[in-house]
């Protein structure tokens, strides 16, 4: 853990070697100056010399500026330190989810992926902050006290040394019990934003059903259990600071009768022991800062391991040694293909699927819901591999492909249509980046999306919401289908990604595809009959397998499963859900 973490400091390593160097200058000279101040009460004061007093002084005033100098420094280079490993690990973060699989990213919760990259990384940058400074300066600050306090008067040095064992017992035992309780908080923060980013983006359906004060009350459950795990932490870590007082008190309280005793006898001398009682505060305050940096090491412990979670997983998907760059055509078949979510299913949700589709091809697919229709169509893009069997695109295994390669070829429009914050023809421009206004407008024609568009007082520089918020359903799914053309892929994947639009748009975006773009094999899922029967052949998915393959023609003489939905369909009772899907 600790290695997969500190090769995320990169370029800030001077930074994070030169802080803890200033921190130990600092107590230095800071140690210093006790000894000086000794000095001056000893050989200044008592022996009535003014030259030594200005000479001790003016060296103390020189030691306190020495000080405040590599103090500022460490603050500077800690920052710097700090904020950068933190900006490393955010990136390291984000490009890793970037490499993961649709399994991956199942394996973890979105909202959990959220917390990792803010609150967990938060927790880390303040523990390395005070790693670099705190548990440097305090160590130092202890050691140096020490030495001198023992360089003074062995005797009562003891009773530091006494005082400083018990009080680190006690404080391993704080931090101890606070351990268990910080570490069950964290996951609690998965909970709570995945009620808040629940509740953000149903916004409207959460308004539209008045469940403001059900989700208010779910908001208040997921926040009360942080408090509830918290409080019981800071219950535990209270008793921090009353422990130190007492100890420093009765040091103090001891050093100081024990002193005065010294002090009659001629065994030590006033100014030795105001130097005893400075440095028993600065060893009291490292060893408070010490038990500073255990709870918040205790607390970043979990954060650190949840984001190695995420940098040491490794994705499923993997390109080939040498892979190939180029997909030749558009034809596709499935040979045998068996899937299941999970590697160790014992059930299939494809279930030797067995299909060759020429390119240049339009092919429906339809099915009620759960039929794998969806799963499916995610082998042609390799979003998941196969469990048993071949997916070929081109001629070629899509394992073969480079997966960058394969999925600029495949362009695929999901059931989920995103659109991001930006112009539309931003967005457009996530299909190709170096898209011409012209080439935009042409996709758009196609996906007859460049109405609308036009209609808006901005046309194409037109804001977008994030989410596509500020558009319909239907414009949503057309700009969608638009970005993906503009890939100019190979092979084109509707999964139900015409559902929000009228059937008269529906059928002019089919005809522009049938004219315009016939070299590109097209799949189309849709739950509407009237969306696939014009297709060359349409697959009838069941329960994960294929039931039919063939055209809309022979489908309705002997397919009972089509003939079915058709019907219902033709009579205006329903779609392949509600009447089909049973059959």
């Amino acid at each position: 853990m600790l290695k997969t973490l500190a090769s995320q400091i990169k370029e800030f390593k001077g930074a994070a070697i030169l802080t803890p160097m200033f921190m130990i200058g600092e107590v230095i000279v800071e140690m210093m100056i006790p000894f000086l101040m000794a000095s001056i009460i000893d050989k200044g004061v008592n022996a009535g010399d003014m030259n030594h007093i200005v000479k001790i002084g003016g060296l103390m005033l020189l030691m306190a500026l020495l000080g405040l100098w590599t103090g500022i420094m460490g603050g500077k280079y800690g920052a710097r330190a700090s904020a950068g490993f933190a900006r490393n690990l955010r990136e390291a973060l984000f490009d890793q989810i970037q490499t993961f699989s649709f399994s991956n990213i199942d394996k973890f919760s979105t909202p959990s992926l959220v917390t990792r990259l803010t609150t967990d990384v938060t927790n880390l940058q303040n523990a390395f902050q005070m790693i670099l400074r705190m548990f440097t300066r305090a160590p130092a600050s202890l050691i140096v006290a020490m030495v001198m306090v023992f360089t003074i008067n062995v005797k009562l040095a003891l009773v530091y040394l006494v005082a400083i064992i018990i009080l680190a017992c006690i404080l391993l035992t704080i931090v101890k019990h606070a351990t268990g309780y910080f570490q069950q908080a964290f996951p609690r923060y998965d909970t709570l934003n995945e009620s808040i980013q629940e509740n953000v983006t149903g916004i409207r359906v959460v308004k539209a059903f008045v469940r403001e004060d059900y989700e208010t009350d779910k908001l208040k459950k997921a926040s009360k259990g942080i408090y509830d795990i918290f409080l019981k932490a800071e219950k535990v870590i209270t008793w921090n600071m009353p422990v130190m007082q007492m100890t420093i008190y009765s040091c103090i309280l001891l050093i100081c009768w024990l002193g005065a005793r010294m002090i009659v006898v001629d065994d030590m001398t006033t100014g030795e022991l105001m130097s005893l009682l400075a440095y028993c505060l600065n060893i009291m305050m490292s060893l408070m800062m010490l038990s500073f940096v255990f709870v918040m090491i205790t607390m970043s412990e979990a954060s650190a391991r949840r984001i190695c979670e995420i940098l040491n997983e490794e994705s499923d998907l993997k390109n080939p040694e040498n892979p190939v760059e180029i997909v030749e055509n558009g034809s596709i078949s499935f040979e045998h293909v068996n899937f299941g979510y999970h590697k160790s299913s014992e059930e299939y949700v494809l279930q030797d699927i067995n299909l060759s589709i020429q390119s240049g091809e339009t092919i429906g697919i339809i099915g009620g819901t759960g039929s794998a229709k969806t799963s499916l169509i995610n082998m042609i893009s390799r979003l998941y591999d196969v469990n048993e069997g071949s997916v070929k695109v081109g001629g070629r295994d899509v394992r073969e492909y480079d997966m960058e390669a394969l999925r600029n070829q495949v362009a695929v429009v999901l059931q989920k249509n995103v659109l991001f914050s930006g112009t539309i023809l931003d967005n457009l421009r996530w299909g190709d980046l170096n898209a011409s206004e012209e080439e935009c407008k042409r996709a758009c024609r196609l996906a007859c999306a460049d109405d609308f568009i036009e209609a808006m007082p901005d046309g194409y520089n037109t804001w977008i919401e994030q989410g596509g918020s500020n558009v319909s359903g239907g414009q949503r799914q057309r700009l969608c289908i638009a970005r993906a053309l503009l890939k100019k892929p190979k092979v084109l994947i509707l999964d139900d990604s015409t559902s929000a639009v009228d059937t008269a748009t529906d059928a002019r975006i089919r005809k522009a595809f049938l004219e315009e773009i016939p070299d590109t094999t097209k799949l189309i899922i849709a739950q509407r009959i009237s969306s696939v029967k014009d297709a060359d052949r349409i697959i009838v998915m069941d329960d994960g397998k294929v039931d039919a393959f063939d055209t809309h023609e022979n489908l309705l003489k002997y397919n009972e499963i089509y003939k079915e939905v058709y019907e219902s369909q033709l009579r205006g009772s329903g779609d392949f859900d509600k009447m089909g899907g049973e059959s």
